[in-house]
């Protein structure tokens, strides 16, 4: 075996030993937290950091307030299902970023998240499942997050 076919068998080796390590660490760690990030404009965001090749926001949520609901003026909502069909992923100008925070696991806007992912309508019963009869082009109704905590 030549010098050069060495070198190439123990960069493969290297590589793949790298990679096994990167699945194993993503699986052990499980999910990825979840940040806030305030913008410029007053837009709140909710969603897993990425910050390669830039800086932003993948499986997003946001903070949406709606003043004639006197009860929840409050909302959150799930980015995909905005009327106009975004997908999961925001790019975002840190020259526009005021401030990035980690949401704490056990918060309960997390344990939203983690119990009502599609951020859903909750069925009667309290289980949490698809809308009845959505419009077409219609969003998912906003989960409420509740005052106070």
């Amino acid at each position: 075996m030549s010098r050069t076919n060495k070198i190439l068998l123990v960069l493969v080796v290297l590589l793949l030993i790298v990679l096994v390590g990167v699945v194993v660490w993503k699986t052990v760690l499980g999910s990825q937290p979840y940040y806030a990030v305030l913008l410029r404009t007053g837009d709140l965001y909710f969603g897993q950091l990425t910050r390669f090749p830039s800086l932003g926001l993948k499986n997003v949520y946001l903070l949406q307030v709606n003043p004639q609901n006197q009860q929840n003026p409050v909302s959150i909502q799930k980015f995909t299902n905005i009327f106009w069909g975004p997908e999961d992923r925001i790019k975002l100008n840190r020259e526009e970023v005021i401030w990035i925070t980690k949401l704490n696991p056990q918060g309960q806007l997390a344990q939203v998240i983690r119990a009502n992912p599609d951020l859903l309508p909750q069925a009667q019963g309290g289980a949490v499942g698809p809308p009845s009869a959505p419009a077409p082009a219609a969003p998912a109704a906003p989960q409420e997050v509740p005052e106070g905590q």
